[in-house]
């Protein structure tokens, strides 16, 4: 399973301090950087390669926020039910500074029986827990953004993964039709080596993609954005009447709304080639973008993200209504921007 990025090979390769072998216990595993899906992957991978040492380990996981004292004891000590175990502790950033020399202590002793995994999502928040666990010698998983130029990479990556082979230029019409965002791309990248008999071409991904601009995860994702609430539900409906799976419309509501925050939040008097490399576009797409800006700020923006979250988490089945969780949140989103 492709875990994160790779500057030399591939956009679907960790970049890792150390080569990612030998046994995680005895060790703390710092996995940084905003691109979730990678770094969700490099934690399962950790996992993996901790059941496969143990089958018995005990898995545990917990947000950053929630850390006390206690916790920490209850999940860095011996258990009666497993000789090792497995900690993931999420949002580093959110940790509370008293507990933070506590778990600079847990990480220093290089409890053997214990494989640590700390994720911080980049970013100043926590910067100094962060240049204190370093300086401890742990092992860093890096997930930076994939640059819009590697993304093609990172879909043959995901097709070759899937037990596939990508015809020259199909990558880029898939990156071309779904957009930046790395789930949507997996996503797409799956459903068309399951969909197709493993070999995907150019006009593989224009038929299942490309060509129908009304019913695309990405045009509902503009239209809510711009304020065209009446629209964007008409085409969610017609797109999930013609197949568009549910976890691609997340996606790209996810994704569009991270980048009109980033145009939001962006230093003035750049240039569009500069501010598109930043928000993580291509430089056409700031025009639109612009027209979109102007009616959010950063509070309604965070509101939308939370109700995008909670109908991400619903079409993977917190829910049974995966239509009805959608519509939902194109209706939340529209009544988070400002009229």
């Amino acid at each position: 399973m492709p875990a994160a990025r790779s500057t030399s090979r591939s956009a679907a390769r960790p970049s890792s301090s150390r080569a990612a072998t030998g046994s995680p216990f005895g060790r703390t595993t710092l996995v940084t950087g905003p691109e979730g899906l990678l770094a969700d992957r490099a934690v399962a991978d950790l996992l993996a390669r901790a059941r496969k040492e143990s089958p018995e380990v005990e898995v545990s996981r917990t947000e950053a926020a929630v850390l006390d004292g206690a916790r920490l004891t209850e999940l860095s000590g011996s258990s009666l039910f497993a000789t090792r175990k497995a900690v993931v502790v999420t949002d580093l950033g959110n940790l509370a500074p008293d507990v933070a020399p506590e778990l600079l202590e847990v990480v220093a002793a290089r409890l053997v029986d214990v494989a640590l995994v700390l994720v911080h999502p980049g970013g100043q928040k926590g910067k100094g827990v962060l240049d204190k666990l370093k300086a401890l010698d742990v092992t860093v998983v890096d997930c930076p953004p994939v640059k819009t130029w590697e993304l093609p990479q990172f879909v043959a990556a995901e097709i070759r993964q899937a037990g596939g082979t990508v015809d020259p230029g199909a990558a880029q019409a898939l990156v071309d039709a779904v957009g930046a965002d790395l789930r949507a791309l997996a996503a797409g990248a799956a459903q068309l080596v399951s969909d197709t008999e493993g070999h995907v071409r150019t006009e593989d991904v224009r038929r299942y993609f490309g060509g129908r601009a009304d019913v695309t995860s990405f045009a509902v994702t503009d239209s809510v954005l711009a304020g065209s609430t009446g629209v964007a539900m008409e085409q969610l409906r017609w797109a999930l009447t013609t197949g568009v799976p549910p976890v691609l419309v997340t996606s790209a509501l996810a994704s569009g709304i991270r980048a009109l925050g980033k145009l939001v939040g962006a230093a003035p008097g750049q240039r569009d080639v500069d501010l598109a490399r930043e928000v993580g576009v291509p430089p056409w797409k700031l025009k639109s973008m612009r027209a979109q800006a102007r009616g959010w700020d950063a509070r309604g923006l965070a509101v939308a993200l939370r109700a995008v979250a909670t109908a991400d988490a619903d079409v993977k089945g917190a829910a049974e209504d995966a239509a009805f969780s959608l519509e939902r949140a194109v209706l939340a989103v529209a009544a988070a921007r400002r009229s």
